[in-house]
């Protein structure tokens, strides 16, 4: 009853690759790329909120990272004469650990555009927390994301909120569904993101399942 699985981390090897792709067989080195990766991540992606940035994807190699960004406008990362590639740089190297002693180190950044972002559920999931935020009546905002998503090309599209709704005196969780989301089928491809967003009477939780 009420156990939830990540719909990610369910297909994690069966139709998503990892975030982070590398492998050290030293515990040490394996402990501290891992951190490294998650301040890095944490990092971009609050440096780079105004360009929607919605994944970064690692890749290490014994004398190589490479960092990967999707995000729905690129060109806002790279900035002029490309600016913004250098302060991604410096964030990288930054949070390097063991790694920074080797001055030998390539970094390589390849910037991906989100093609479709009302396909992408980290995306879909800001759009409606920024919304709340700004005291947009809550049910217009989900109804308008759950038809943008729709005409994206969407099998079907599940948001959910909880929280001080509006807010309400006593926290409560509403659920809004378009098409359908087969959560448990393993081949289906869907994507799944929780946001927080910070209101005047508290956090709302936004979660978004979106079936492609």
């Amino acid at each position: 009853m009420g156990q939830k699985v990540h719909p990610k981390g369910l297909r994690l090897g069966v139709i998503y690759n990892w975030n982070s792709r590398w492998f050290f067989s030293n515990k040490r080195a394996y402990k501290d790329a891992l951190i490294s990766d998650l301040k890095i991540r944490e990092s971009l992606m609050k440096k780079f909120m105004f360009a929607s940035l919605t994944q970064v994807d690692i890749e290490r190699a014994i004398k190589k990272i490479t960092v990967i960004l999707y995000a729905v406008k690129p060109g806002m990362i790279i900035g002029r004469g490309g600016k913004g590639l250098e302060e991604v740089k410096k964030i990288v190297v930054n949070h390097l650990s063991s790694e920074k002693k080797n001055k030998d180190i390539k970094i390589d950044l390849k910037i991906e555009p989100v093609k479709r972002p009302y396909l992408n559920s980290y995306y879909v999931a800001q759009t409606v927390a920024d919304k709340l935020v700004r005291s947009f009546p809550h049910r217009g905002v989900v109804h308008n994301a759950l038809n943008r998503v729709m005409e994206a090309g969407a099998k079907g599209v599940k948001i959910q909120l909880g929280g001080r709704i509006a807010g309400a005196e006593i926290s409560r969780r509403e659920k809004y569904f378009q098409g359908t989301i087969p959560t448990s089928t393993i081949r289906e491809d869907v994507e799944f993101m929780r946001y927080p967003a910070l209101t005047k009477s508290g956090y709302i939780g936004v979660k978004v399942w979106i079936c492609k």
